[in-house]
């Protein structure tokens, strides 16, 4: 063991004395290495960054919550089914709720009903466009993952009232309010005037679809005053998330019997929930991964190529020293060690350049895209040093095994 940690040691210090001898020449050999450590963990950065945008925008639909739709979330062949099916009202929510509260330990804990436009906000010479305008109940601050910024939710009176208040999100309260704040000022919606109640925190956008920052919301019964309300109806669920399947199947069941469906009929209703959404982004989320990485990872063989090269030419170059070593009795894997430890040596410091160019980038597009920025993990880093590790001892090794092998004798003859 201690002629192990000799040799490491005397292998170490010919390896920094070789790289110092060549200072261009392993700068050179190491930029490889530097290009496909850079590359390679800016798409896995990247990469971790549309991951945690995905589970972001899937966290607005909440892991608890059944949507009853006309629609499914997913691609339909025949359409005209689907088209023909009667639209959702308000009063299923409630129907569903009076259900709720005569069961005990049910799986289905609330129900509440949305619909939804879009519409153009206006506020003195002020004006936002597209904005997605939810007419709900008071219950509605049960079910979401938001919270307020300042102001409040409207309350169970506005909401049965129909009082003309809203809360707005964090887009539409900084456009048409930018020198103050948004609480018990009025905005005008189509014919309407309404008071803003509340201002909702920043939740982001949903995969660049749609911001949830963007919207209105405003007690149903003021929503039916000013917009026509139609197939824009769903219902949304809470449920206790332990016992997905029976919420999933109790709820099946119930507005099977609000809808008045006989046995042998199909629904013409869909339960939906994230996991559709989900199922329908992996596939995509891995293909883009794979991609990703074959293609950065090209680079990284590149350098790895250049390494094995640059290492081949070492031993030429020193092919009289090693026959001179190997006559004053250096073993085969003494010479393995030093060449093998001066091509990792050379990857390695690739590797850590690569990544501390990484990070810095990194830094740089989280502040300049604060709202996509890339994640960049302990783990990747990680990852990041290991696979310049294994570059060095991969493209090294065969140089390195070829130097081992060399007879004293033809070593100290070549020219």
């Amino acid at each position: 063991m201690r002629r192990f940690f000799h040799e490491l040691t005397e292998s170490l210090r010919i390896a920094a004395a070789q790289i110092r001898a060549n200072k261009m020449r392993s700068l050179l050999t190491a930029l490889g290495v530097i290009i496909g450590i850079v590359s390679v963990t800016l798409m896995g950065t990247a990469i971790n960054g549309i991951g945690a945008k995905v589970e972001s925008s899937l966290s607005g639909f909440g892991d608890d919550v059944l949507y009853i739709t006309k629609w499914p979330w997913r691609d339909v062949d025949d359409w005209w089914s689907y088209r023909n099916r009667p639209r959702l009202r308000v009063e299923h929510a409630q129907r569903i709720n009076d259900w709720i509260s005569v069961q005990h330990d049910a799986p289905i804990k609330l129900a509440v009903p949305v619909a939804s436009a879009n519409s153009t906000v206006i506020r003195g010479d002020y004006r936002v466009t597209g904005i997605y305008t939810l007419g709900t109940v008071s219950d509605y601050a049960r079910i979401v993952r938001t919270d307020m910024k300042e102001g409040r939710f409207f309350n169970e009176v506005e909401s049965r009232g129909g009082r003309n208040v809203v809360v707005i999100g964090f887009d539409v309260a900084d456009a048409l309010f930018p020198n103050g704040s948004p609480v018990g000022q009025t905005l005008r919606i189509r014919s309407q005037q309404y008071t803003v109640i509340g201002v909702a925190e920043r939740q982001g956008s949903f995969l660049g679809l749609f911001s949830f920052d963007s919207m209105v919301l405003m007690p149903i019964n003021a929503f039916r005053r000013n917009f026509w309300i139609g197939n824009n109806v769903e219902i949304r669920v809470q449920v206790d998330q332990t016992r997905m399947d029976d919420a999933r199947e109790e709820l099946r069941g119930l507005m099977r019997r609000i809808r008045q469906l006989p046995p042998e009929a199909k629904d013409n209703f869909d339960i939906n929930e994230q996991k559709v959404i989900r199922e329908q982004l992996d596939p995509m989320m891995r293909s883009i991964t794979l991609a990703g990485l074959f293609i950065t990872g090209l680079s990284l063989f590149v350098g790895a190529i250049g390494i094995a090269n640059i290492t081949f030419v070492s031993v030429k170059e020193r092919t009289k020293e090693i026959g001179t070593r190997k006559a004053l009795g250096a073993r085969r894997g003494t010479i393995l060690m030093q060449f093998l430890i001066e091509a990792v040596s050379i990857s390695v410091i690739g590797g850590i350049i690569g990544l501390t160019i990484a990070w810095s980038i990194c830094k740089a597009i989280a502040i300049m895209f604060p709202a996509f920025p890339p994640v960049f993990s302990l783990t990747l880093l990680f990852i990041g040093f290991g696979l310049s590790l294994a570059v060095g001892v991969l493209s090294g090794f065969i140089p390195a095994l070829g130097a081992s092998k060399l007879d004293p004798v033809v070593a100290l003859r070549y020219e």
